[in-house]
């Protein structure tokens, strides 16, 4: 009997065991995308000046204008304190792994990413959690240093403080105020940027159970970190440029931080040579920017695609979890609503020149990216794209923490096939206010000095920082994206008329009040709003998708879906265009709380109707 029970017992056990090995433990990764953490209270290492002292708090701060802030896609000084507030959040659900895909510093400067490393540093060292990050546009401005300088930081008394890395790099007679000169203001390029953030993946560590990049010459079965430290180096990690002698570096890499989850950090910075080059080594004006994004690494960077296309199979056939991440977006983010964009706004509005094309999704899909974390345009959105060959592609854009909705993204992992995503907004922020004293005095002084289009002083009343970056879109919309994007006579075919102009735009239409009756609405709920509420609440759409849709109301979002209807009957193509660009951007894939089955290339919604 005692032989028996002893057998049962020991068949228990294992059984036991083997379960344990199949359940495996869900993980989390968060992803911050686009933070442009601009240290405000970092001090330079090569000038005493630290700023300007606040009235209230006597604290000294270095920030940017007010108007500065207003006319640009990125908040520059509040972002501050919200990505503290959503390092706290992640810290609280115990969450130890975190990716920033991009822009994770305001253009690279000295002073603006040792502090973000000093930050990340903190975190890692107090809360054990560890840090992965890749380039974005803003972080690696040019791949060599250079000079650079901004004009619009805050200075006494309300004016604009210049603040350079060299004193070449302004018109002196433009200056209201003495100009600062520091080194710490530059761009750094890739050896700089990627030495100061060498801990948050850009090199291996101990701890990691695999690292490499697209130019290691050793496998996993080989793998040991001596050889990935030998491999790491930034010399060896260089590609040439197309169609030139020139070598550049490429910061990607894949890491295993926990068992059986690849990490896929794409370096997805393609800067486009110049047709003449100046024949001097690490010359940055041989380049242009990088904001383009994935159309020209399909150009410039083609040994990325093998590079994935070797480590998707090498993740399938060990069974990892393959996550991809960098900074641009692999797939369309406006609802496919780019053609009509094109036609009403043009070709180089609306940001359309970062719009990837067809090719880059169809190429990613097919070199076995099933899943891909994107930042850079700001905005909450997904992405799907199926290939001939029945591959898909999800690409999610997670928002930014300095604008309108701000919000991170936490991918549960649940299975190798079963994957959530959830989009946590930041809305209350600790001291999101404490830099208001310094917009009163900018305020003022533009008063004083009768500046035109000025900025409205009611964003200083916003309760919290989700107001606050309402404010700055609807500012934005105002002073930057009306008078640069839309054509002047649409502007004024639509701005200052109210809904119920626009809704009986095609007199006589026999179908509005049945349509009326049918939705429980009435004239007058059109008469509360005119042509640029719409415009703003198409901006919230395009920024924020579903999180926008409680800010706008789903009565408000019917009245528009009727104006829309009635606008595609109009004898004016363009209003026709703007009907069908706001209808599909209130039509997009899941974005907030959503399921992705990888098995079944699924994608559901679970965020509450």
């Amino acid at each position: 009997m005692f032989r028996i029970s002893a057998i049962l017992v020991i068949l228990l056990s294992l059984n036991s065991c083997r379960s344990q090995q199949i359940v495996k433990k869900e993980v989390q990764i968060a992803f911050i995308a686009d933070a442009h953490l601009q240290d405000i209270y970092a001090k330079f290492e090569d000038n005493n000046y630290q700023g300007i002292q606040n009235p209230v708090t006597g604290e000294y701060a270095n920030i940017r204008t007010m108007n500065a802030q207003l006319h640009s896609t990125r908040i520059f000084n509040e972002n501050y304190f919200t990505f503290l507030e959503a390092l706290n959040d992640i810290v609280k659900r115990g969450i130890k792994q975190v990716v920033l895909p991009g822009d994770f510093s305001d253009d690279g400067q000295p002073v603006h990413v040792r502090g973000l490393r000093k930050i990340l540093n903190e975190y890692s060292q107090k809360y054990g959690i560890s840090f992965f990050v890749t380039t974005g546009n803003h972080d690696v401005v040019k791949p060599f240093a250079q000079d650079a300088v901004k004009t619009d930081f805050l200075g006494k008394d309300g004016k604009e403080q210049i603040i350079s890395s060299s004193p070449n790099k302004f018109s002196k007679s433009k200056s209201e105020l003495e100009p600062i000169i520091t080194a710490d203001i530059k761009n750094w390029g890739y050896k700089e940027t990627i030495q100061e953030m060498r801990d948050f993946g850009f090199f291996p560590k101990k701890t990691d159970l695999y690292w490499e990049t697209p130019f290691s010459d050793y496998n996993y079965q080989n793998y040991n970190f001596e050889k990935a430290q030998k491999e790491s180096v930034l010399e060896k990690r260089t590609y040439v440029i197309k169609n030139t002698n020139l070598y550049l570096p490429d910061a990607s890499y894949l890491v295993e931080p926990v068992k059986g989850i690849w990490l896929l950090a794409i370096d997805a910075n393609a800067y486009v040579p110049n047709e003449k080059l100046s024949g001097e080594p690490n010359n940055p004006k041989d380049f242009s920017g990088a904001n383009t994004g994935y159309n020209n690494v399909l150009i410039y960077k083609s040994h990325l695609i093998n590079w994935v296309k070797k480590v998707s199979a090498e993740a399938k056939q060990k069974g990892k979890i393959l996550i991809a991440f960098s900074h641009y977006p692999m797939v369309e983010f406006n609802d496919n609503a780019s053609p009509e964009l094109k036609q009403l706004f043009g070709a180089n509005k609306m940001q359309l020149q970062r719009v990837p094309s067809e090719e880059v999704a169809q190429q990613f899909a097919d070199a076995g990216i099933q899943v891909h974390f994107g930042g850079h345009m700001h905005i909450n959105d997904t992405g799907v794209r199926t290939t001939a060959k029945g591959n898909t592609l999800f690409n999610i854009q997670t928002p930014s923490l300095a604008a309108y909705m701000p919000a991170y993204k936490i991918l549960t992992i649940h299975s190798d096939s079963d994957l959530e995503v959830e989009t946590i907004v930041i809305g209350k922020v600790k001291k999101f206010n404490s830099l208001f004293p310094f917009y009163e005095q900018e305020y003022a002084h533009l008063k004083e000095i009768n500046s035109k289009n000025i900025w409205d002083k009611d964003i200083l009343k916003a309760k919290d920082y989700k107001e606050f970056t309402d404010w700055h879109l609807k500012e934005l919309v105002r002073l930057r994206f009306l008078p640069e994007d839309f054509p002047a006579d649409f502007l004024k075919s639509i701005e200052k008329l109210s809904g119920k102009d626009l809704l009986e735009i095609n007199k006589n239409s026999q179908e509005i009040p049945k349509d009326l009756k049918e939705n429980s609405l009435a004239f007058s709920d059109f008469e509360t709003w005119t042509g640029f509420d719409m415009i703003f609440d198409f901006y919230r759409l395009k920024n924020a998708d579903e999180l926008a849709i409680p800010e706008i109301g789903k009565k408000r979002l019917k009245e528009y879906e009727l104006v829309c209807k009635e606008l595609k009957k109009a004898n004016d193509a363009k209003l026709i265009l703007w009907a069908e660009i706001f209808l599909k951007t209130m039509l997009g894939e899941p974005s907030d709380h959503f399921k992705i089955d990888l098995k079944n290339n699924k994608i559901d919604n679970l965020s509450v109707k």
